[in-house]
């Protein structure tokens, strides 16, 4: 059997409000759009010589009832005006026979920008302890980013976030998710040789 290695993958996020908890989460996967696949959710690997594609182009590949291998953060409230967030982050490695990271993060009370950030910070801090690059756990983001740019070791960090603010009366689910795709034209995923 082949080994499942992933060549794609795209960012996308969520919210929904229902009544109901599950459907609340139904209803914010649905407004990601991986509402109809089986999905499995992964630890936090970006695959060696992965190519980070559109939402669009994404979505376009998926079918439905597709196992679909995700990496998700999740965050749910019945709390009204409580804040909620959920984020993913992503390192990826210059070089592209190297392996990156994602992070996934979930927070309360932390803005789009703050949750982005903590958790594109943690993905490039796993992949700097991974490439041997020095840094400062106590120097603010902006600074390691800088530093890690510099190294020319990290060619990209990103994340998707979502947040939301919690209704009285209901559920709200917010989630942020990689989704992890195998070209099944090409050898299940494998680069050919």
């Amino acid at each position: 059997m082949c080994p499942l290695v992933p060549n794609k993958i795209f960012l996308t996020k969520g919210v929904g409000r229902h009544k109901e908890k599950l459907a609340s989460f139904e209803m914010a996967l649905r407004d990601a759009g991986i509402q109809a696949v089986n999905y499995v959710q992964v630890s936090s690997i970006f695959p060696p010589g992965c190519k980070h594609i559109s939402r669009e182009q994404g979505l376009k590949q998926i079918k439905y009832g597709e196992i679909t291998f995700i990496v998700m953060a999740r965050n749910q409230t019945d709390e009204s005006h409580r804040l909620i967030s959920a984020s993913v982050g992503m390192a990826i490695p210059a070089d592209p026979k190297s392996y990156g990271y994602l992070s996934e993060y979930h927070a309360h009370g932390a803005t789009d920008e703050e949750a982005g950030d903590y958790a594109e910070d943690i993905a490039a801090q796993m992949l700097a302890t991974t490439l041997g690059i020095p840094f400062d756990e106590a120097s603010s983001w902006d600074e390691r980013q800088e530093q890690w740019k510099l190294s020319n070791d990290i060619v990209k960090t990103t994340n998707i976030t979502q947040s939301a603010i919690g209704q009285r009366g209901g559920w709200t689910t917010v989630l942020a998710a990689a989704v992890l795709l195998l070209d099944h034209d090409n050898n299940n995923g494998q680069n050919p040789t």
